[in-house]
């Protein structure tokens, strides 16, 4: 995938943008909680200007390629490859940035079924170019409001990426961790490094919670994203998220290696 032409044809055959597996239905049931301020879809970015669903749908349009017609409401939903491809420019761009400087790097998901590999790719390269990757807060309790209540969660890493695991350990076929949206764990992981005295992360790659989350505290953030989660698009568009990668984020595992030969070969960090 040394190419733009190569990387787009496997964007399309994979599902990782043109026709997605997300529905048109949930993108904009997300547009409508996110302009109620429901917290569960905010995931951590702070409104600054009053976004309304017709807002967030141009907004959408702009950056991922959903149809920007109110009238197509049912069906699935699209993401231009062409957006895609350019945002994973910048964001290879900033990964580039963070090895030059050496720079102490905080990565985190909320997708660790299908997005560890990606990170973890990249940790092991930014680590090996000399940047620490950070893993603060290790085994601290996390409770995440979550649709079925209360959960108590464990903070935990995985080569070198952040996630949540049940508190008791979890249960089989649970692993590598849970999906979440709650930008808490990367306030725990923020807050525990503060307390020991640094580093602080001086880039922070990952989605949902964790780049909203970041983004929102003042760090500079940069991830993937979805159709349905318009947060970290806000959070762009507001100036708090650097780089946001539209993509679907719900693929097979396997389908996203080529993302991270693309990022790390643009970024001078391949091996």
């Amino acid at each position: 995938m040394s190419t733009h032409a190569e990387l787009r044809a496997h964007l399309v055959a994979a599902g990782l943008a043109g026709v997605v597996g997300t529905s048109r239905e949930v993108s904009l049931r997300s547009y409508r909680l996110f302009a109620a301020r429901d917290p569960r879809v905010l995931i951590g970015i702070d409104p600054e200007w009053p976004w309304e669903q017709e807002d967030l749908l141009a907004l959408m349009a702009e950056r991922c390629g959903v149809s920007a017609d109110p009238r197509y409401t049912r069906g699935p939903d699209t993401i231009d490859p062409e957006r895609t491809l350019a945002a994973l420019d910048g964001f290879a761009d900033r990964i580039a940035e963070a090895a030059r400087r050496g720079a102490p790097v905080l990565f985190g998901t909320g997708h660790p079924h299908r997005l560890l590999g990606f990170y973890a790719g990249l940790a092991d390269a930014l680590s090996a170019a000399g940047c620490e990757v950070l893993t603060p807060a290790q085994g601290r309790s996390v409770d995440i409001l979550t649709r079925f209540g209360l959960r108590t969660c464990r903070l935990d890493y995985a080569r070198g990426v952040a996630l949540v695991r049940e508190a008791d350990g979890g249960r089989p076929g649970c692993e590598p961790g849970l999906h979440s949206h709650s930008p808490l764990p990367v306030r725990v992981a923020l807050d525990a490094a503060a307390e020991r005295g640094g580093p602080l992360p001086e880039l922070v790659v990952g989605d949902h919670g964790w780049v909203c989350g970041a983004g929102q505290l003042g760090f500079e953030a940069i991830g993937l994203a979805d159709t349905d989660d318009p947060a970290p698009f806000v959070g762009e568009a507001q100036g708090s998220v650097s780089v946001v990668v539209p993509v679907d984020d719900a693929v097979r595992s396997a389908h996203y290696r080529p993302l991270t030969r693309y990022v790390l070969k643009r970024a001078c960090l391949s091996q």
